[in-house]
């Protein structure tokens, strides 16, 4: 198993960010089948071999995802591909 963990610190306040997150969560649904739920400033993704969570807060994103087995030998291109659409979400 890997873990992947990106933080980026943020200027939108809690709101924006959550948007941003919520932006995110979508594509990602859209593109990798990642489901997304929120629970409190939290937003949980799940899919099989992948979990994961988007910690909102008002001034720092931290996205924390755990790869199983198979999906391991892929974390270095994952974790590129995460701070892309992170990068991204927050410009």
């Amino acid at each position: 198993m890997a873990r992947i963990t990106v933080e980026r610190a943020h200027t939108l306040g809690k709101e924006g960010a959550r948007a941003k997150a919520e932006k995110l969560a979508q594509k990602l649904q859209d593109q990798y089948g990642l489901e997304p739920s929120w629970s409190g400033d939290t937003l949980n993704l799940k899919r099989s071999g992948v979990k994961g969570t988007v910690q909102v807060a008002a001034d720092l994103l931290r996205i924390d995802v755990e790869l199983g087995l198979l999906m391991s030998a892929m974390s270095g291109t994952i974790k590129t591909e995460i701070e892309k659409a992170l990068d991204k979400a927050l410009a």
